[in-house]
């Protein structure tokens, strides 16, 4: 997933101390709307005489979900506010977060000249705002150029505190692993069971491995996803710019066909994820990748294939996986330069998965 040209990058309740993030967001902004009504939160009142903020937890992740990435910078694709983002979308991903010169440690600043003058302020209400949707916001790391690193426990606990940080300061939910430059499993897998200690069960966690990523669960990327299994939500594997890969059967196939997307994830499926932590990632539109762009249409009966048995190609899979996550798109804000053409197709198609 890229950050400066048209090349991609991409439910549960909290346990305590996880009652925050999106609590306190919902919870303000729901007093702001009540205050200008003349109405008061129910509560004992604090020592200061005001009534206190309510506490919400975080909606759960649908069963079935669409995750999309929002740009934090201007490309070429549609400019967007998060407001603009389309409901079909269950999982926001905010691209992305920044490395600072301490290894590991993660920041995020608004680019609010590259998106029009969108404050800091806006942006904040408009994520409490998608909460109080049910929607899930959370923060990507990496991208294409990204550079974040964990080689080491020192790292792996400044990205655990900083990622818990920019959660607590703007509400994410929780945090999407986008890293296209190689991923230490050992000290990647520290820093997320960290990470998941402080946040809770609420902790949203997604990732976007490329496809040579999850070949084999020996790879790095597999072999983290594994040992976070018990609280990973979703891995959205990047179904393009790749060429061709081998499938689950051991068969080569071409990136941009049905059958790639249904063989490879069978790969992911058959080797330790379950079904529910699988998605299908792809382009919004063939400026979005420099290659594997296929049809809405296509990703809908990939879906089906893995799902239901319908609508394979030549390879279909020995059984089907109904609880099958979803799909995953770069980015809505390409979405958006087609009319959300993507979206409008793939996100009823997904809701309505067995």
């Amino acid at each position: 997933m890229a950050r400066t040209y048209p090349l991609p990058h991409p439910g549960r309740r909290p346990s305590t101390p996880g009652l925050h993030r999106r609590g306190r967001l919902t919870a303000a902004l729901a007093a702001a709307v009540l205050g200008a009504s003349g109405l008061a939160l129910a509560g004992p009142a604090t020592a200061a005489g005001a009534a206190p903020t309510a506490q919400a937890a975080p909606a759960a992740v649908p069963a079935h979900a669409v995750t999309g990435y929002w740009q934090n910078f201007n490309n070429g694709a549609t400019v967007q506010t998060l407001a603009d983002v389309p409901d079909a979308y269950d999982i926001i991903a905010v691209s992305f977060a920044d490395a600072t010169a301490n290894p590991g440690e993660i920041t995020f600043t608004l680019d609010s000249a590259g998106l029009g003058g969108y404050t800091d302020e806006q942006f904040r209400a408009d994520l409490a705002a998608k909460q109080a949707d049910g929607k899930s916001v959370i923060i990507s790391v990496g991208g294409e150029k990204g550079a974040v690193a964990v080689n080491d426990s020192a790292s792996a606990q400044r990205f655990a505190d900083s990622t818990y940080a920019l959660m607590e300061e703007y509400g994410f939910d929780g945090v999407d692993i986008d890293l296209e430059n190689g991923l230490n499993s050992t000290y990647m897998t520290e820093a997320l069971t960290k990470l998941h200690e402080k946040a809770g069960d609420g902790l949203v966690l997604t990732m976007a491995p490329q496809t040579i990523d999850m070949q084999s669960p020996q790879n790095e990327y597999f072999k983290t996803a594994l040992a976070v299994k018990d609280f990973l939500t979703v891995v959205n594997m990047q179904y393009y710019k790749s060429g061709s890969m081998l499938g689950c059967d051991g068969q080569v196939y071409s990136q941009g066909t049905v059958d790639f997307l249904t063989a490879l994830a069978c790969i992911q499926l058959e080797n330790g994820l379950d079904a529910s932590q699988v998605g299908i990632g792809v382009p919004a539109s063939p400026k979005a990748a420099g290659g594997g762009y296929v049809e809405p249409s296509v990703v809908n009966a990939a879906l089906d294939c893995l799902t239901r048995g319908t609508g394979c190609g030549t390879f279909k899979p020995e059984k089907t996986y109904p609880a099958l996550r979803g799909a995953m798109t770069w980015s809505t804000n390409w979405d958006a330069d087609t009319g959300n053409a993507w979206s409008n197709v793939v996100g009823p198609h997904v809701d309505d998965l067995p």
